[in-house]
């Protein structure tokens, strides 16, 4: 068995006494630091630190990077100014997902790529086939780590750990903006207004050797804030709650955009890309299946891959499942045949080899600005 990869962090994990690491993808990660519920918790109400340096950086320049993302990807990057970032995926010819990720333009001919960690040598080995003129690629995956600042006292901890002078642009930025060079206490980050939980909050990318220390300087200023050290357990909740999809789940070379219910990252009109042609005929003959929300009526708890049944034959899957720790009902994200996909339609979930009664509802199950329930 190949041995396991650490991030620059792996050192710290032990500083928690109830830490639990997992094999995550061939990754030796932390699953929670404290508890799943409290670690979810403080970051809907406080905020938590995330060790996310597994993910994948590339970096793609020339003079024709603009045109080669542009193909490469679904959304349009030709919108992005230096200092934007956007969701997008990569999709095959035939609709399916290669990855999602993020897209930032750190100048006129240059930009970065952020990947899923169980993607990286697949996705590298797909934009290098993909290639042409000028562009070259460089993978800084190993030499950068990637640490989540997330919640609604992110803006307040970060800003006391910057210069005085940067934490006022640093609080205006926008979402999905950033600063390509903040100084923390020596360290040079490029701080961007991002994340994946569904609440505000930033993601800073610096040298791997300089991760412990940033890590270090943002819990001691959160401290008072009652920041946590979070964990994957937490991190799938939470970004399960706002509907952000995860890749193997709710997207996959098998599944579309379109169906995975993220059609708006998909701009057909912007001009030629991968895949563009098979969702332009999906799009035009109905989609086939839809993400939808489920809650359980029946006690039961529905879990990744159960069986979704209606009219007496299986329909689809459950995508992610749990008991919402929010909201503390059983909910669910299924792919399922789109006639079954309209808000109040009843349907089965075979969970332990009995199929027990669910509704369809309304997705995401959380929304910060309102802080909805269902």
């Amino acid at each position: 068995m190949s041995e396991l990869k650490r991030t620059p962090l792996f050192s710290i994990y032990k500083q928690y006494g109830d830490a639990r690491v997992i094999d995550f993808g061939g990754w030796e990660l932390p699953v929670q630091f404290h508890g799943i519920q409290k670690e979810h918790d403080a970051v809907r109400q406080r905020a938590g630190l995330f060790d996310v340096s597994h993910m994948g950086e590339v970096i793609v320049t020339g003079v024709f990077a603009e045109a080669y993302v542009q193909r490469l990807t679904t959304n349009d990057v030709t919108k992005l100014q230096i200092g934007q970032a956007q969701y997008s995926l990569m999709c095959y010819e035939n609709g399916g997902v290669v990855d999602d990720l993020l897209v930032y333009r750190l100048a006129v001919d240059r930009f970065m790529l952020v990947i899923n960690a169980s993607n990286i040598d697949k996705d590298v080995e797909w934009m290098r086939q993909q290639l042409f003129e000028d562009v070259k690629l460089e993978n800084i995956s190993d030499h950068t780590a990637l640490l989540a600042l997330q919640g609604p006292a992110a803006a307040t901890i970060i800003s006391k750990v910057v210069p005085a002078a940067v934490a006022a642009t640093i609080n205006e930025l926008k979402g999905f903006t950033f600063l390509p060079e903040v100084e923390i206490e020596g360290v040079k980050a490029l701080v961007s207004r991002t994340g994946y939980t569904g609440e505000d909050g930033f993601e800073l990318y610096v040298d791997a050797a300089d991760a412990v220390t940033v890590w270090t300087l943002l819990m001691a200023a959160g401290e008072e804030h009652g920041l946590l050290a979070i964990g994957l357990g937490a991190r799938d909740t939470l970004r399960f709650e706002a509907k952000l999809p995860l890749y193997g789940q709710e997207l996959s070379s098998t599944i579309s955009p379109l169906e995975a219910s993220v059609g708006f990252f998909v701009k057909l009109d912007k001009g030629d890309f991968i895949g563009r042609n098979a969702l332009i005929n999906q799009k035009a003959n109905g989609v086939p299946r839809k993400l939808v929300g489920i809650e359980m009526i029946d006690r039961g708890i529905p879990r990744s891959h159960y069986p979704v049944y209606a009219d007496g034959r299986q329909i689809g899957e459950v995508t992610t499942g749990t008991q919402s720790p929010t909201f503390k009902r059983s909910l669910g994200l299924a792919l399922v045949e789109a006639e079954y996909s309209a808000l109040g339609t009843e349907i089965w979930v075979e969970i332990r080899e009995k199929q027990l009664k669910a509704v369809v509802v309304k997705a995401p199950f959380y929304k910060r600005s309102t802080n909805s329930t269902l």
